[in-house]
């Protein structure tokens, strides 16, 4: 695994964001910028629209944007994690093969 891999990024957001519900705070919208997970702005887009679609996070607007097929991304103020969110961080194996990558590098939730 490398720190730019798909489920890697995935697990970030998510534990970050299970992270924020149990803790009753707000999520940091800086924190979970393309610019601070180091990928690019389209690679950002797609993670976040497929973990939407796929029900892992609610709080998403999906814009047409000019000029490309696929739809931008707007945050919302209730962006969080769902339960099927939570589920799949805790019981989908290659989640654990990611936090176990991340522990070894230390960045699961810099700065938390």
């Amino acid at each position: 695994m490398a720190k730019d891999d798909y489920h890697v990024i995935v697990y970030k957001i998510l534990i970050y964001l299970y992270t924020c519900l149990k803790q009753g705070e707000k999520p940091s919208f800086e924190y979970l910028s393309y610019e601070k997970m180091k990928i690019s702005e389209s690679y950002w887009n797609y993670i976040l629209r497929h973990m939407y679609q796929e029900g892992y996070v609610e709080g998403i607007s999906l814009v047409q944007m000019i000029g490309t097929d696929d739809p931008g991304i707007k945050l919302l103020s209730n962006f969080m994690i769902t339960p099927k969110g939570i589920e799949y961080l805790e019981n989908n194996s290659t989640m654990n093969k990611a936090k176990e990558f991340l522990k070894t590098v230390k960045e699961i939730i810099p700065g938390m």
